[in-house]
C-alpha cells in the first residue's frame, strides 16, 4: 500500500502536471491481480494473494481518479492540453480499460460491481476509441509522432467481450471485438513503417515496445471467450503472436536496461500479464505441461516488473520527479 500513500501526497502545486498516464499504473495492478486469480482458478495457487492485489488494484483505481478529477476541476486547460496531445491523447482510454479490468477482477465475487465497472467501462471506452480516431483523422500528425501507446484505445476494444460475456448480447460484443482486431492491424503496419525507415524512438516511449504484446494476447482471450472455448486455427495464430513478440521484446533487453525512469515503464507491466493470462488459458486448453511450466515462469516475471515499476515509481516521487513539467 505504499504507492497508495504516496500517490495521496501529490503537492497540490505539482496537481496541474498530474500525468492522465497514471491510470497506467491501475492496467499493471490490474492485470497482476489477474494473473493470481487465474493461477488460484487453474494452478492451485493460494487466493488471499489475488484478493490482496484486487482491493490494491481497486483503491489506486479510486484514489488516482480522486487526483485526476481534482485537475479537472481546477486546471480545465491541462486537461484539454492532455486531450490535444497527439502522444498523451491515447492513454485517456487507460481510464475505461481500468474499470473494464476492474469488473473482470470482480465478476465472481461481486457481480453487480462487476456489472457496474463493465457498463461504465464499455460506454467511456467507446467514447474514447471515436474520439481518438476522430483526433487522428482531423489532425495533421506527423510519422514521430506514432508509437505502440496508439494500441491502447483499440485493444480496450477487444479486452470488453472478456468482461461482458453474460452481461450484454453477443452481438454487442462482437461489435466491439472487430473494431479492436481491424484497428490493430492497421495500426500495426503504420507503427513498424515508424519503427524500420524513421528515427528510433525517444527513451522514454522504448517501454511501449512491449504493448506490441498485449493486442494479440488479449485478443486471443478474447476469442476464446466469445467461441465459448475453440482452440481453433485462428486462436492459435493469436497465441503464437504474442508469443512472439514476448521473445522479441526480451531479445531485444539491451534497448531498455539503461533507459531513465519515466512514467511510461508502467507500459512494461500490462502486456506481461497479458500474456501470462494467455498462457495459463492455453494451458486451461490444453492441459500441456509446457504451458504449465511456462505460466508460472511469465507470472514470476510479471510480478518482478511490476514491483520494479512500482518501486521505482514510489522512489521518483519521494524525490519529485514526477508530477511535474516536461
Amino acid at each position: 500500500m505504499k504507492q497508495s500513500e504516496t500517490i495521496t501526497a501529490i503537492p497540490s502545486d505539482r496537481l496541474q502536471f498530474f500525468p492522465i498516464m497514471m491510470f497506467a499504473v491501475v492496467m499493471g495492478f490490474s492485470g497482476l491481480s489477474l494473473v493470481f486469480t487465474r493461477l488460484t482458478e487453474f494452478l492451485y495457487f493460494p487466493s488471499v494473494v489475488a484478493v490482496i492485489f484486487t482491493y490494491i488494484s481497486t483503491a489506486l483505481f479510486f484514489i488516482i481518479l480522486f487526483f485526476y478529477g481534482k485537475k479537472l476541476l481546477k486546471y480545465k486547460e491541462e486537461v484539454i492540453k492532455e486531450l490535444s496531445h497527439p502522444i498523451r491523447v491515447n492513454f485517456f482510454a487507460a481510464l475505461s480499460i481500468s474499470m473494464l479490468l476492474l469488473s473482470l477482477l470482480y465478476q465472481k465475487s461481486v457481480p453487480d460491481l462487476s456489472h457496474g465497472f463493465f457498463i461504465l467501462g464499455a460506454i467511456v471506452h467507446i467514447f474514447f476509441t471515436f474520439y481518438t480516431i476522430k483526433y487522428w483523422i482531423n489532425n495533421n500528425l506527423e510519422m514521430h509522432h506514432s508509437n505502440p501507446a496508439w494500441f491502447i484505445p483499440i485493444v480496450g476494444n477487444i479486452i470488453v467481450p472478456i468482461a461482458g460475456k453474460g452481461f450484454v448480447d453477443d452481438s454487442i460484443l462482437y461489435f466491439y471485438f472487430s473494431i479492436g482486431i481491424f484497428f490493430w492491424i492497421v495500426l500495426f503496419a503504420i507503427i513498424l513503417n515508424r519503427i524500420i525507415f524513421h528515427k528510433q524512438f525517444a527513451a522514454k516511449f522504448m517501454p511501449t515496445l512491449f504493448i506490441l504484446i498485449a493486442p494479440p494476447a488479449i485478443g486471443f482471450i478474447s476469442y476464446i471467450k466469445l467461441t465459448n472455448g475453440s482452440l481453433d486455427f485462428f486462436a492459435h495464430i493469436l497465441y503464437s503472436l504474442a508469443l512472439f513478440f514476448t521473445i522479441l521484446v526480451f531479445v531485444m533487453y539491451k534497448n531498455y536496461i539503461n533507459i531513465k525512469f519515466f512514467i511510461s515503464w508502467w507500459a512494461f507491466t500490462f502486456p506481461m500479464a497479458a500474456v501470462t493470462l494467455a498462457t495459463i488459458l492455453m494451458f486451461h486448453l490444453t492441459s500441456f505441461m509446457f504451458y504449465s511450466v511456462l505460466s508460472y515462469f511469465l507470472a514470476f516475471v510479471t510480478t518482478f516488473i511490476v514491483f520494479l515499476v512500482a518501486k521505482e515509481t514510489i522512489k521518483h516521487m519521494f524525490k519529485k520527479e514526477i508530477c511535474i513539467m516536461e
